[in-house]
């Protein structure tokens, strides 16, 4: 049976993450917007109320959400700022490949320690040359007796340069394609790994975002995760996991505008009456709204899927992709709703319709999105 009611645990975390966003989010988000800087104090104080780490499992010190939780929460989350979410929701996509192909021993060493007080983690996986080409990927890792050793660079990682752990994709043998991919688990203060530049980013701006040099950084056998060869099969299941939240962060982010663009409406008076008197305004809220709910739907059913422990790689890219689209047409419309009042940096629409568009981005573009759903399709 179909049921859209939320449980009273997922009510009680809703609550915990709409409270921590008024009172810790939304009051600095535009000055860190502009700073272009992570608000520690802010990782801090999630990391104490439980807003941190939130699919990892509880035996490893991480709050053991299934997917629809974190989907509430990362909503929620980005509701207050995209930047500021996607510095914690960063920590769900570097860790999730550990929990897909971790050993038992990998997970007690690295997960306990990392969940054991605030920290960040980053997906290595994007490099100069190798963005949606995954398999195009140049970074090194040669075996040397116990240990490999990595060499090659890293770019847009999130927390990439100030996290305390990575999951880093490498190499064994690059004409090998796909097939020579391994991932491997490399702690942030390893000799040999070094931040690179830190990128000025349009939007998305309260994250730290930049490049992860790798220069002889040697790790032990052990941190290899799977087996050599298994990296892109991680990499990929790691994905189909993860999209299916940054359509939440995306649904998040519409809503703030939507609601932002019904207020300025009832305030705004032109002609003798408030604007949302005009059809025009309530035709394009109507469809504002439309488009926010049936975004939600797609990334709720997406999750419901992944927390039946299904395959989800068409709903998931279905859900990234039609909620990101969705959130570039909002924000923009909301721009347009509030006018010249909503291109000044006074009024909050303009950061959300810059924020909006790295969701089109991240994590797979949409085009790929689109490719992933025809494979899927077409099987």
């Amino acid at each position: 049976m179909i049921s859209f009611d939320l449980t009273e645990e997922q009510k009680s975390m809703q609550k915990l993450a709409r409270e921590f966003v008024e009172s810790e989010i939304i009051p600095i988000a535009a000055e860190y917007d502009e700073k272009e800087e992570v608000p520690w104090q802010v990782v801090n104080k999630a990391f104490e109320v439980g807003l941190m780490n939130m699919n990892v499992p509880e035996e490893y010190g991480g709050q053991g959400l299934d997917p629809i939780t974190e989907a509430i929460i990362g909503e929620e989350l980005s509701y207050g700022c995209l930047g500021i979410s996607g510095t914690f929701g960063a920590n769900g996509l570097a860790l999730t490949p550990i929990l897909l192909a971790g050993t038992k021993e990998q997970k007690e060493k690295y997960l306990k320690s990392f969940c054991s007080k605030p920290q960040l983690a980053a997906f290595g996986l994007t490099e100069p040359e190798a963005g949606s080409d995954v398999a195009n990927i140049s970074t090194r890792a040669v075996l040397e007796g116990d240990e490999y050793v990595l060499n090659g660079q890293k770019c847009f990682i999130t927390n990439g340069g100030v996290a305390s752990l990575y999951t880093i994709f490498a190499t064994v043998d690059k004409s090998k394609g796909v097939k020579g991919m391994c991932a491997f688990i490399v702690p942030g203060d390893t000799p040999g790994l070094s931040a690179g530049s830190k990128e000025k980013k349009m939007g998305d701006r309260a994250s730290h975002v930049g490049e992860v040099i790798l220069q002889d950084v040697r790790i032990p056998r052990e941190n290899l995760l799977g087996r050599e060869g298994d990296g892109f099969r991680i990499a990929m299941g790691t994905l189909d996991i993860t999209r299916p939240g940054i359509g939440a962060s995306a649904v998040g982010v519409a809503r703030r505008a939507l609601e932002e663009a019904i207020k300025y409406s009832k305030q705004r008076v032109q002609f003798g009456q408030p604007i949302a008197a005009n059809q025009a305004i309530q035709f394009m809220l109507a469809d504002m709204a439309m488009r926010v709910d049936a975004s939600r739907l797609l990334v709720w059913r997406s999750c419901h899927k992944l927390h039946k422990g299904e395959r989800a790689s068409l709903e998931g890219a279905m859900a990234k992709c039609f909620a990101s689209d969705m959130a570039m047409s909002v924000t923009v419309d909301a721009v347009q709703i509030l006018g010249g009042y909503g291109y000044m940096r006074d009024y909050p629409v303009e950061k959300l319709m810059r924020d909006a568009k790295i969701t089109q981005i991240y994590e797979g573009t949409n085009q790929i999105q689109r490719l992933v759903m025809a494979r899927e399709l077409l099987k």
